[in-house]
């Protein structure tokens, strides 16, 4: 834990990984509007592992400091179920916009 009150791990987890998720919703929107299609594929993707990875160890880290983690398992189901959405279907922008409004949730209640 750091020593200011307002940086605890688990806070800091949630604003990087909502900073994450920002990028990869503009860039999806980027692609969605077919901007660069071929040349942002890869970095989407990587965007992407790294706001599960991001929400996972924040839902962890605000449950080990006693704060209510469970609130991103909504956020962290919807991510994880993207893939079974196809790019550039509505399915799959619907479903990103989800869960970004589920991860904000989450992380005002994890906070």
């Amino acid at each position: 834990m750091c020593k200011h009150p307002g940086m605890d791990a688990h806070r800091v987890t949630l604003t990087v990984t909502g900073a994450l998720l920002l990028a990869l919703l503009a860039l999806g929107l980027s692609l969605q509007l077919g901007y660069r299609r071929h040349a942002a594929r890869w970095p989407h993707h990587a965007l992407y592992f790294f706001v599960v990875l991001g929400t996972a160890l924040g839902l962890i880290l605000a449950l080990v400091a006693g704060r209510r983690g469970w609130a991103l398992l909504p956020a962290a189901l919807s991510l994880l179920a993207m893939p079974r959405t196809r790019p550039g279907r509505a399915a799959h922008w619907q479903l990103a916009l989800a869960a970004a409004v589920a991860y904000a949730l989450g992380a005002w209640g994890a906070w």
